[in-house]
């Protein structure tokens, strides 16, 4: 293992002579590959695993410039759930629920996850599969996660625990090295698997020996209702419900703190958009308004949540749940989103922040986080000019202020 590091950094070395920084942070690399040994070793993986799975790889600058990007411009909630059921996903989507109608059936009887929401998660992490032969997005998962945890400050820790994580795969024997790939942050096969997820929730549902989420989309798809279930997937449940708010409705009961039962909501004088009555009054749900009064209305309910287990963001749990929906047979959203407004930047937020201590509102940090302090600033702003005090942080209100 040293020798062939050795010829490795002797080859950077005469490269060097052309482009100096370059061999300079490869051969770095690669003695950061073998001073890592150590720790691969205490956590079990074997020589011959460690040798094999980091043979042929090399610092991945492409890794590095996906990890530092951070635009400054936030992208609309309601363009990404747009994008999560075009009627191309659409298509492709209906097509899977049939094609893999009898795995489906297989997988709701084994782990009670509604099959429409296991197509969808598949479209969106990897459009049934397609991204998977596309060689800009598909790299080697141990070269991304061992350049990470090199060269990426931030996520130098996530790196080294995935890395180990995945040759922890490769020892196992469920895919062989030049299989093991995924996107540049390490997320694997059809249904996007970390290795530590992969290593704790993947299954082998076609039974051939190995838990193979890369070319069998039995055992991504199982993998996917294996996890949402140990994460609490309600069976027989839904995600949520759009809704209609009354007039004069309390916007603070939108906050995200308080939990009703469906019933207790309905006193409150929430229905449920299209006049159908909820199925399940008991149910607890919160209440959510992503674009502000202006936009659709939604209670969420247990499995909304669960759904943000595979990946925490809101806008992406909102997207599962109405592709899920249309995949069914639903329709669009009733309430049409504030497409006129426009959410706010880091920066803009700060601003926002900012102008609200300005008019004697806020007198909390200036750090861009909405938080419960800066949403009653908000509220308070809005009561005072007459707007409806929904607490939403965008662009409108941002040029309001400044022009106050």
């Amino acid at each position: 293992m040293r020798r062939s590091f050795g010829l490795v950094a002797t080859a950077l070395f005469i490269a060097g002579l052309a482009f100096p920084a370059q061999a300079q942070s490869q051969a770095g690399f690669q003695r950061w590959v073998a001073n890592f040994w150590p720790n691969a070793r205490a956590a079990g993986i074997s020589r011959s695993t460690y040798e094999q799975g980091f043979r042929g790889v090399r610092l991945d600058p492409a890794v590095l410039e996906k990890a530092r990007y951070q635009p400054e411009f936030v992208r609309p909630l309601w363009d990404y759930v747009d994008s999560a059921v075009s009627e191309k996903r659409l298509e492709n989507g209906k097509a899977k629920l049939r094609e893999y109608s009898r795995l489906l059936d297989a997988l709701e009887r084994t782990y009670g996850v509604d099959r429409h929401i296991l197509v969808a998660i598949w479209g969106m992490e990897s459009s049934y599969g397609q991204v998977l032969d596309n060689p800009k997005i598909v790299k080697s998962v141990i070269q991304s996660l061992a350049t990470l945890a090199y060269a990426d400050r931030r996520r130098a820790r996530f790196g080294r625990q995935q890395l180990i994580a995945a040759l922890k795969i490769l020892q196992r024997g469920d895919i062989s090295p030049p299989g093991l790939t995924g996107s540049w942050a390490g997320a694997m096969g059809h249904t996007q698997f970390i290795p530590t997820t992969y290593n704790a929730y993947a299954v082998d549902f076609d039974g051939d020996g190995r838990r193979n989420i890369w070319t069998s989309p039995a055992d991504a798809l199982a993998s996917a209702a294996h996890y949402l279930k140990k994460s609490g997937w309600v069976s027989g449940k839904t995600w949520g419900y759009e809704v209609v708010l009354p007039r004069r409705f309390d916007y603070r009961l939108a906050d995200g703190d308080a939990t009703r039962t469906l019933g207790q909501w309905q006193k409150l004088g929430i229905r449920r958009a299209g006049g159908r009555s909820f199925p399940r009054p008991g149910d607890r749900a919160e209440l959510l308004l992503p674009g502000g009064a202006n936009g659709p209305a939604f209670l969420l309910l247990r499995n909304h949540f669960v759904i943000k287990r595979y990946n925490n963001a809101t806008s992406y749990a909102l997207a599962i749940g109405h592709l899920a929906d249309r995949l069914r047979g639903g329709g669009a959203f009733a309430q049409a989103w504030p497409r006129s407004e426009r959410p706010l930047s880091k920066t803009e937020l700060r601003e926002l922040q900012s102008q609200l201590a300005r008019t004697g509102h806020y007198k909390g940090s200036i750090d861009g986080k909405i938080g419960p302090m800066s949403r009653a600033a908000i509220r308070a702003y809005q009561v005072r000019a007459g707007l409806a005090a929904d607490g939403y942080a965008g662009a409108l209100l941002l040029n309001r202020l400044r022009g106050s």
